[in-house]
């Protein structure tokens, strides 16, 4: 059996399902509804019918695209993958709110097992994409709703608690939402797979932006524009190596997001009412803004918002970016000051 699975590709490991495809999920989400989601705003404010037509579109693939995402990360044979997007479909649609947690889990069932059945026939044309399909399918319909409604369950639990303890959970959810950033894992899925919006969205965005600005800064004086571009505008995630040999060095931005998220949720009342996986998306192509800034915009037409004011966007402004380089900065002094952070600790390799 362990021979077979081994020729099979079909490897159970905490890194392969909980690393590579959580973070292929992302991207697959950032490919079909973020993106759309941005198209759809441009299209909507600045009147151009066409670009909400695409952004609606985009919109409607993300369960293919998160399913396809998956199996890519899984290395799928070709009549997997495309088989895939059927599953992608279903189990995001009948897993409601808490879709993609839906998608993640039946898409991996469905990915292994038609990777057991490939190429085993002489009609694997039509075996291994009715296994694939089929066990995907199946498994939504048994599993989906009640993974959805768990997921979202524990995204509404999160969510209530910050409304009732702004101050706590407000650092609780920046801290660990931004450390998920910088780690190996994807903050953006978390977050979409548990529907975090609303203050707990806003807390979200703080700590990624707290680390993704925060390690830009931290770094300037060894990395200079490229990395202020790198880590700013794409992710701390590359400061991994350097943590992982002096850990010291996450500190300042972990320290930032602990001050930031209850600045976000007690002083301004931000809230990320957009697309879910904003939330865990911080500063990487501006994704957290424009998701706050489509939050109000959905706020405005619900009519639980009169209008976007000077002091929200003073907030997101300070939250999001003035904030974290000045305080991871003077962190930054600080502790190489006392030598906890080295010479070239936050080198990166640009």
């Amino acid at each position: 059996m362990k021979e077979f699975l081994k020729r099979k590709n079909v490897i159970f490991s905490a890194k392969r399902y909980g690393i590579d495809a959580l973070s292929a999920m992302a991207q697959g989400l950032f490919a079909s509804l973020l993106i759309g989601t941005i198209i759809g705003t441009l299209g909507d404010q600045l009147g151009i019918a066409v670009l909400s037509t695409i952004g609606s579109y985009a919109k409607g693939a993300a369960g293919a695209a998160m399913a396809i995402s998956i199996g890519f990360a899984l290395q799928a044979p070709p009549l997997v993958l495309f088989s895939l997007v059927a599953v992608g479909m279903a189990a995001n649609e009948l897993g409601g709110a808490g879709g993609p947690l839906a998608v993640l889990i039946v898409t991996i069932l469905a990915a292994e097992g038609g990777k057991l059945v490939s190429r085993e026939t002489k009609i694997d044309i039509i075996v291994t994409p009715a296994v694939t399909i089929g066990i995907g399918v199946l498994f939504s319909l048994w599993w989906a709703p009640a993974i959805g409604y768990a997921a979202s369950s524990i995204g509404r639990a999160i969510m209530w608690a910050t409304e009732l303890q702004p101050f706590f959970m407000g650092i609780l959810v920046s801290v660990i939402i931004g450390i998920a950033l910088t780690l190996p894992i994807s903050s953006a899925a978390i977050c979409a797979a548990l529907s975090l919006t609303g203050l707990a969205g806003g807390a979200a965005v703080a700590g990624c932006c707290a680390h993704m600005i925060g390690f830009a800064f931290l770094s300037w004086r060894e990395n200079r524009w490229g990395g202020l571009a790198a880590q700013g505008l794409g992710t701390s995630m590359l400061q991994m190596g350097n943590i992982v040999r002096r850990p010291v060095i996450a500190l300042p931005p972990i320290i930032t997001s602990a001050i930031t998220g209850p600045l976000a949720t007690c002083v301004f009342r931000l809230r990320m009412d957009g697309a879910a996986i904003a939330s865990g998306m911080g500063t990487c192509g501006l994704v957290g803004q424009i998701g706050v800034y489509t939050g109000w915009l959905s706020d405005i037409a619900a009519g639980t918002k009169a209008a976007i004011t000077a002091f929200d966007w003073c907030g997101l402004i300070l939250i999001c970016f003035v904030l974290p380089a000045v305080i991871t900065s003077l962190l930054g002094l600080l502790f190489r000051r006392f030598g906890w952070i080295r010479e070239n600790d936050l080198k990166l390799d640009l």
